[in-house]
This record gives C-alpha cells, sequence and structure tokens, in this order.
C-alpha cells in the first residue's frame, strides 16, 4: 500500500518563500538564544562560553544549509533539473533579501 500515490505540485515561488520563511525563523530562534544566553548561563569565564558559541554558529550554519540547498539539490541531482534546481535558489535569495529590507524598516520604524 502507497501512503502517498501523488506528490503535490507546488510553485517554485511557493517553496522559495516557506524556505525564506523557515529560515528567517530559525534565525530569530538563534538569536533569541543569544540575546538571553547571560540571563540563562550567567558570566561564562572559562573556555566554554566561545566554544559553545563556536559550536552554535556551526550548527546553525549546516541547518541554514539544509534548510535553503537540500530541495535544489534534490531537483539537480535525483530530477535532473538544473534549471529549476538554480531558480530555486534565486528565488529563495531574492525572498531573503526582501525580509531583511522588512526588517530593517522595522527597526528604523521604531
Amino acid at each position: 500500500m502507497q501512503l502517498f500515490k501523488k506528490t503535490p505540485q507546488y510553485s517554485l515561488a511557493f517553496i522559495g518563500f516557506i524556505q525564506a520563511i523557515l529560515l528567517t525563523s530559525y534565525c530569530g530562534f538563534v538569536a533569541t538564544i543569544m540575546l538571553n544566553a547571560n540571563r540563562w548561563f550567567g558570566k561564562v569565564t572559562t573556555p566554554l562560553g566561545p566554544i559553545l558559541f563556536l559550536l552554535l554558529f556551526i550548527t546553525s550554519a549546516l541547518i541554514s544549509v539544509f534548510i535553503v540547498f537540500w530541495y535544489p539539490f534534490h531537483l539537480f541531482w535525483y530530477k535532473k533539473q538544473t534549471e529549476n534546481a538554480v531558480k530555486l535558489i534565486m528565488i529563495t535569495t531574492g525572498w531573503l533579501a526582501l525580509f531583511v529590507i522588512l526588517i530593517i524598516f522595522l527597526l528604523i520604524s521604531r
């Protein structure tokens, strides 16, 4: 028995939007951790603070790459749709740039 006989088809613009929303949400989550780190952990005077920061940085890079590049890689490698993979990366980048501009406007308007 096959659970999903037909996978739904979403436009590249919608997939790019979802990827950008996920990445923006993840960045907000990491920013919240960084803003509250002193309150949660207190002042860190050992090398564990910088080690934790670097591990968080590296892990965040890996998660970000997974969010943005997994589906384009799937399109490129498995479905042999190089053009759609490149388009999706460009669309996601466009959405991210729009979100950056919106956040800058929100910060300026305070």
